[in-house]
């Protein structure tokens, strides 16, 4: 029996035991009534009747133990050529003000916050601040145009909003006051105060009454210590993209959270406090909450946070400096990037210009990786190449390899197997656990473990029916895949509209809403095809109103900059194309999937079920042009 079949059958013979146990590298104000109460929300909640602060958790009792000087935090810019460390100790003086300054404008326990921010320290800090007060921060990624940020606005109703003047992107400067500006104004929610950080790269013109200089703020205000809080209130929300078009708050709560990510930087990672580790991604995304700020921070490891690209900043060997200068154990990035790196410096002759010996495993998230990518990954880095799967919603990996447990054999492809927690396995249609080898529905059967989100804001209606309706007792990922006869998970792709761009879930029902406000558009679909870089890109197909006759490539570029207007550049829209007709079902149904395979080069079978089979031939025409 290996050490993973060991802990998994633990977990499994006694999974409240596991996790109380697990719970007690967590300082609790006041023990819980129960490790788990089946009667709260939509399927039962973890640590009922605890009491903590996630902040004190991250930072204070780290001074407390006497480690204040280990950096916690260390900031690495090459957009502005900047590199911060942050002790514990400097990190909680800050946290301290922060909090205070937000308590001063009215921000107390249960009041949402917005963050609208670059990757500088001041999000990480803003966070802690929120998690000190008890208030719940809902990061909005700084990618999003001023729309989006207006429905999350609307959503949450915060009291404060904390923002900064701009954004650095590689060869240009992102305004952010405007979009802000603008997102207040669309929607019906307004904040009492904003708290803007100015950024000498662009400073923001003020709204009087209402905006507050970051820094002066912070300098002036009285530090505020941890509120108590329940294990069961909410930590932050974070919205990801919905079927519907209507984005959807997952809720992270206190005490599984902080157990489950502490309980994860040890068995996936195998780091322990002290252990420089580095998550390259955004604090907007869920991979940016839990591992650049919490489960770092946490453990007490020393976290990076980086300001830059994979590559153009100033090149591919962007990575292996940042490993090399500050001595990393531990890269978890997106498929995404090394794919990046991969193109600019396939031989990875960069990477001998730096010592990379600390480095003990790279770890992958937030799509499938390609299996050549993982097999030129491990083979330039001679390291551990670890692929695993989650999901905003779960907030820490559904499957994994798991270095406190010694790695599975390297399998590119696929995601590794369950964490413990996790009962997974592959349903057809009516429910059913499927044998192994056999393709279905990833789908966990309940309870989900601590750190899951358990609803939705304000929405646990929508929670059930987003996630736990289709297949009573069971959480439906939305995935596609196939448990093998080994254990070993294989994840092949969405089964809603949520497509994989660059790690970035989008929703592309949410870009046909934007498509069909066209005034020139009747109908249109909207699909991920792959894309060698990022995964899958957005292609929009539309058919045109009767009488249009202006050309086409005017009318993709409208719509090309609509996309971009009304969701952001994150969606990487770049490409609409006029078809006569879109190819349907004689139910009416667009052939969508079937779109999608002619746009990835495959050869499709004319389905039984469509409509016009010389509809499906002209939009084949047009894919190929």
């Amino acid at each position: 029996m290996t050490s993973y079949d060991r802990a998994y059958g633990e977990w499994q013979a006694d999974p409240q035991g596991w996790w109380a146990k697990a719970a007690e590298g967590i300082d609790w104000i006041r023990p819980w009534d129960s490790v788990f109460d089946p009667s709260l929300g939509a399927y039962g909640q973890w640590f009922a009747g605890g009491m903590l602060n996630t902040c004190y958790n991250c930072v204070d009792r780290h001074v407390a133990a006497g480690r204040g000087e280990q950096a916690a935090l260390i900031w690495d810019s090459p957009m502005t050529g900047e590199v911060v460390t942050y002790t514990y100790s400097a990190l909680l003086g800050r946290i301290e003000k922060v909090a205070g300054a937000l308590a001063s404008r009215g921000v107390v326990k249960g009041d949402r916050v917005i963050l609208y921010m670059p990757m500088v320290p001041e999000a990480a800090i803003a966070m802690l601040a929120c998690a000190r007060l008890g208030a719940v921060h809902s990061v909005v990624f700084g990618g999003f145009a001023a729309a989006e940020l207006a429905t999350r606005i609307a959503d949450a109703k915060p009291r404060a909003i904390v923002s900064a003047s701009c954004g650095l992107e590689p060869g240009r400067v992102v305004a952010y006051k405007p979009l802000l500006d603008a997102a207040i104004d669309l929607s019906p929610h307004k904040p009492e105060a904003c708290l803007i950080l100015q950024r000498p790269q662009s400073p923001c013109t003020m709204t009087a009454g209402r905006d507050h200089d970051f820094l002066a703020a912070e300098a002036a205000a009285e530090p505020h210590a941890c509120v108590p809080v329940a294990a069961t209130d909410p930590l932050y929300v974070l919205y990801t993209s919905g079927t519907t078009g209507r984005p959807k708050g997952v809720v992270r709560d206190n005490g599984g959270h902080a157990v489950a990510l502490w309980q994860s930087m040890k068995m996936l990672y195998g780091l322990d406090a002290g252990d420089v580790y580095w998550a390259a991604s955004d604090v907007g995304w869920v991979v940016g909450h839990s591992y650049i700020v919490y489960a770092p921070l946490l453990r007490g490891c020393t976290s990076i946070m980086y300001e830059g690209k994979p590559v153009g900043t100033p090149d591919a060997g962007a990575f292996w400096r940042v490993i090399a200068q500050h001595k990393v154990k531990v890269l978890f990035t997106a498929p995404t990037a090394m794919r990046a790196i991969k193109q600019q410096d396939p031989e990875g002759k960069l990477l001998a210009q730096y010592d990379l010996s600390g480095l003990e495993a790279l770890f992958l998230a937030g799509e499938r990786c390609d299996p050549p990518t993982a097999v030129w990954a491990q083979a330039i880095l001679q390291k551990p190449v670890v692929d695993h799967w989650w999901q905003t919603e779960t907030g820490w990996a559904i499957t994994s390899g798991f270095r406190e447990y010694g790695l599975f054999p390297f399998l590119p492809g696929s995601g590794g197997r369950p964490c413990p927690g996790y009962d997974l396995h592959a349903l057809d249609d009516d429910g059913h656990v499927l044998p192994p080898g056999s393709s279905g529905n990833l789908s966990v059967r309940l309870p989900l473990p601590p750190g899951c989100g358990p609803t939705l804001w304000e929405n646990t209606e929508g929670y059930r029916s987003s996630y736990l309706a289709d297949f009573p007792g069971w959480y439906r990922t939305g995935d596609a895949g196939v448990v093998d006869e080994n254990g070993d998970v294989w994840v092949m792709g969405r089964t809603d509209d949520i497509i994989n761009v660059a790690g970035h879930r989008l929703s592309t029902g949410s870009m046909e809403e934007v498509l069909a406000s066209h005034r020139d558009v009747a109908e249109c679909a909207v699909i991920g095809a792959k894309d060698a870089l990022k995964g899958q890109t957005p292609l929009g197909l539309v058919v045109l109103k009767s009488g249009v006759n202006r050309p086409e490539a005017e009318i993709a570029a409208e719509l090309v900059a609509l996309i971009r207007e009304r969701i952001g550049p994150v969606a990487a829209f770049r490409d609409a194309r006029v078809v006569p007709r879109l190819p349907k079902t004689r139910s009416g149904k667009i052939l969508r999937a079937t779109i999608r395979r002619i746009a990835d080069g495959e050869t499709v079978a004319t389905p039984p079920t469509i409509e016009d089979p010389a509809a499906l031939d002209e939009v084949g025409l047009v894919l190929r042009r």
